[in-house]
């Protein structure tokens, strides 16, 4: 009877954890080059149960079979297939057509620099010059150098990633992909790490000047998988008060007899 509740209880927790993945990834519905994110659930390792001082057969402890002792939260994934583009025209604004990443030389707040990657290519110039995140930090060359042009030039920028200046390629690009995404971290402010045993490959994806990709987050279907979880933790809910129900009536009623 207990472990009913036991059982509930971690069905509760589950369903609360697969809500706050879903609702992570509505409040990144409109963030550039986002990609939602699910959650796998997996049961907690069955357990023999054996009958113990029973009467009817002394000295023996014979097995019941194996239960479940619940559920628990598994992991969470990330679905990296490609949002859809949006013009806008913007000179520095460039999104990926294709599996790859644009590198970010991304300073922390202590000081310390490291190279992020990232699918948001919501990019401007600095009065210096630099091609930079909307935070500041520099985009990346495929030399590993911080890209620098001529703010005051009108610049077009290839499906290759050149940028070209008064006919003249001035600067490429890097895009580059990972061999296996198992091995990609998220950091956060929509960038990731390359975690030990990863390993950058050559991107084919192409460069949309004046395009920006959006979230992969589908709204609706979000919505209808939270409307589920509810569901889901409702029911669990339940069970937790039909349990408590009967220890109540077997506590106050049966016990008195």
């Amino acid at each position: 009877m207990v472990k009913g509740l036991y059982t509930a209880y971690t069905g509760m927790i589950h369903q609360q954890k697969r809500l706050d993945v879903i609702s992570n990834n509505l409040a990144n519905s409109a963030t550039i080059g986002f990609k939602r994110e699910g959650a796998t659930a997996r049961a907690f390792n069955d357990e023999l149960a054996i009958k113990i001082k029973d009467a009817s057969e002394a000295f023996v402890n014979r097995g019941l079979g194996s239960m479940s002792m619940g559920v628990k939260f598994g992991e969470t994934y990330r679905d990296y297939t490609q949002g859809s583009l949006r013009v806008t025209d913007n000179t520095y604004d460039l999104a990926l057509s294709g599996d790859g990443f644009f590198q970010i030389a991304f300073t922390n707040k202590q000081g310390e620099t490291s190279v992020k990657l990232t699918r948001d290519g919501n990019f401007t110039v600095n009065v210096e010059g630099y091609l930079v995140t909307k935070d500041g930090d520099f985009v990346l060359g495929t030399d590993g150098s911080p890209i620098q042009i001529d703010p005051n030039s009108e610049t077009k920028i290839d499906a290759a990633g050149r940028i070209i200046q008064d006919d003249a390629v001035v600067a490429n690009i890097a895009v580059v992909d990972v061999e296996d995404y198992n091995y990609l971290q998220k950091y956060g402010e929509n960038m990731y790490d390359l975690v030990e045993g990863g390993q950058l490959i050559e991107s084919a994806a192409a460069i949309e000047q004046g395009c920006l990709e959006q979230s992969n987050v589908q709204v609706v279907k979000e919505m209808v998988e939270m409307i589920n979880v509810t569901r889901a933790y409702e029911t669990n809910q339940k069970a937790i008060q039909a349990v408590d129900e009967t220890l109540d009536k077997a506590v106050n009623q049966v016990g008195k007899v």
